[in-house]
């Protein structure tokens, strides 16, 4: 297979992300592998935004890089770090230069230790929306050509849309779940205000303001205690009419 053929495989398995069952630790972690085909470099990480905006390390091709990157983490410095912050790429960082270091120092030392000479940082962005960076590390002294920094970007560019509609399908089923319980529960709540209205020949507000209230005096989740009501495990003589008003 071509490099042009891997980089249109790589293209091609971010659309599997519209399928239901789509992993999205697996993507990544293909995407580490991808890179590392593509650019030839030594080892890959990607880290990416939690929900609460905080970075963390999700996908690196070994347990150096892995540890390397959670230390970058964990030091809040680092091109990684860096590149998240500013949306833009930080390339050909010379690890051994004290110069280019200088604002990560620490990081610069453990990445020497675990045989890393060169790094690469490039923003997973669209738009305005940086979800995270991808990480690119180099046991030798070279720098990305200007055809594999495009390349390393459209990898980035293409996994941050990936993710993007994964977090949109997700949310989408947090919604449908979400409706569907609140329309299951409306017809439990529905079934036991009229078996109540029905019992004390009253009309269903009377009925419900009942539930609602006995729900509250005890402390119970209303649509609960009407499951329990209607399949009488509940002890429904203790339930009180409301005072009519005077």
């Amino acid at each position: 297979m071509t490099r042009e053929e891997r980089l249109l495989a790589a293209m091609v398995n971010a659309v599997d992300t519209l399928v239901d069952d789509f992993d999205l630790i697996d993507f990544l972690h293909q995407l580490c592998d991808r890179c590392n085909e593509l650019l030839n470099v030594t080892a890959v990480g990607i880290m990416l935004t939690d929900p609460d905006g905080t970075l963390q390390l999700i996908a690196a091709t070994d347990e150096h890089t892995r540890l390397l990157e959670l230390f970058a983490l964990q030091t809040d410095q680092g091109p990684c770090v860096e590149c998240h912050r500013s949306g833009t790429a930080h390339l050909n960082i010379s690890l051994i230069s004290p110069a280019q270091t200088a604002a990560f120092p620490r990081f610069a030392a453990r990445a020497r230790q675990a045989g890393f000479v060169t790094t690469h940082a490039l923003p997973m962005r669209l738009r305005q929306q940086t979800v995270g960076a991808l990480n690119l590390f180099d046991a030798r002294e070279q720098s990305l050509s200007d055809s594999d920094t495009h390349i390393a970007q459209a990898l980035a560019d293409v996994a941050t849309i990936a993710i993007l509609q994964h977090r949109t399908i997700v949310h989408a089923n947090i919604e449908r779940a979400q409706l569907k319980a609140a329309l299951s529960s409306r017809v439990v709540i529905e079934q036991a205000k009229g078996i109540l209205a029905e019992r004390w020949d009253t009309d269903l507000d009377t009925a419900f303001d009942a539930l609602r209230q006995h729900a509250r005096k005890h402390q119970l989740q209303l649509t609960g205690m009407c499951r329990q009501f209607i399949d009488g495990s509940l002890d429904t003589s203790a339930i009180q009419r409301p005072e009519p008003p005077s």
